[in-house]
């Protein structure tokens, strides 16, 4: 086939463009390249009990009832269900509505230990959330309603609580069959004590004392609930008396904003 010289110049200009137009492109394609959109990353798995055991509580079980948590350990004796949420999303009993009657009233023995020996209190509450949602096929939502509360003050003579240096949050709480009650509480913050003040008291409590950073302390009254009898010792006393007393702190009854877990679906697990 023979070629005019009109051809080849047609043939050179074409070849030209052809080189020109790839190579003026070529960093807008590797900048759309780049800006492309990653895959999204799977969201993270909670973290989790490695062994559980979940039984209803024999109905001859008297003596101490609660939850204790620590090394990877959760050990929770003779509690409700209710109990359990209270402890795992750390809110008090007026906190958690609807459900089923025996999610208030059906007590049960849970052990659950982890590979690992975690001993902070926001993981070990996540992994206890964990083992509701398998155990008990919990599903809930959080709603908030201005409800009558106890707001939770430092008292006139100022508080009395040790602080802590930075770690892990450490709190234990048990209450006997006479109603005395116990909380040791290492390196936690106040909003957090407002919390698990809360799940012995008859109303909801929100912290307003304007205390920053986190503290160790002890706190230990006897139950209003309790009988006359089991509060005839000198060391027995309300918790009106013993947060001024002991912390230097106090309570006052007010309406406030009080967030509250309602149910959706839950069943009773499975005895293993």
């Amino acid at each position: 086939m023979k070629f005019s010289r009109r051809d080849a110049m047609r043939l050179s200009l074409a070849a030209f463009w052809s080189a020109f137009w790839g190579t003026a492109f070529l960093p807008f394609r590797a900048a759309f390249a780049q800006s492309a959109p990653a895959p999204p990353t799977p969201p993270a798995q909670p973290p989790q009990f490695d062994v559980s055991t979940v039984k209803p509580s024999s109905p001859d079980e008297a003596g101490s009832d609660g939850i204790n948590t620590g090394h990877g350990v959760a050990d929770a004796r003779n509690v409700t269900l209710q109990r359990c949420i209270i402890g795992a999303y750390s809110v008090g009993p007026h906190q958690v509505i609807g459900g089923p009657d025996w999610v208030y009233t059906d007590r049960w023995d849970i052990l659950a230990k982890s590979d690992q020996p975690i001993d902070d209190d926001d993981i070990l509450n996540q992994m206890l959330q964990a083992l509701l949602a398998d155990r008990f096929q919990l599903t809930l939502h959080r709603e908030t309603r201005i409800l009558p509360a106890y707001v939770l003050e430092v008292d006139k003579h100022g508080p009395k609580m040790e602080r802590a240096d930075p770690g892990d949050s450490d709190t234990n709480t048990s209450t006997s069959n006479t109603g005395r009650v116990r909380i040791d509480v290492k390196r936690t913050g106040m909003d957090a004590f407002a919390q698990i003040l809360a799940r012995k008291m008859d109303l909801p409590v929100v912290n307003q004392t304007g205390l920053t950073g986190i503290f160790n302390f002890k706190l230990q009254w006897t139950l209003d609930s309790a009988q006359p009898s089991d509060r005839q010792t000198a060391d027995n006393v309300s918790i009106y008396a013993a947060l001024p007393e002991q912390l230097g702190l106090r309570l006052r009854a007010a309406k406030a904003p009080v967030e509250v877990l309602a149910i959706d679906h839950v069943e009773k697990p499975t005895p293993n």
